[in-house]
């Protein structure tokens, strides 16, 4: 098994549409990239909290380090 190329995608995506109808496919992108932004955020979330608590280090506590 190799790498999957143009014609292969093609086919994967031409059965996904037979099997599934296109209103499904559709859905199911839509929810996967609702997916994709929530993780996003949730990175970015996470590392503005983790800066935050960078920053509530005392002035002094820094200077001794």
């Amino acid at each position: 098994m190799g790498r999957f190329g143009v014609t292969e995608i093609l086919i994967i995506g031409v059965v996904l549409l037979v099997l599934f109808g296109r209103g499904k496919v559709s859905a199911l992108m839509g929810e996967v990239g609702k997916g994709i932004t929530a993780f996003k955020k949730g990175v970015k979330d996470g590392t503005e909290e983790i800066e935050a608590v960078r920053d509530v280090t005392p002035e002094s506590e820094k200077d001794k380090a």
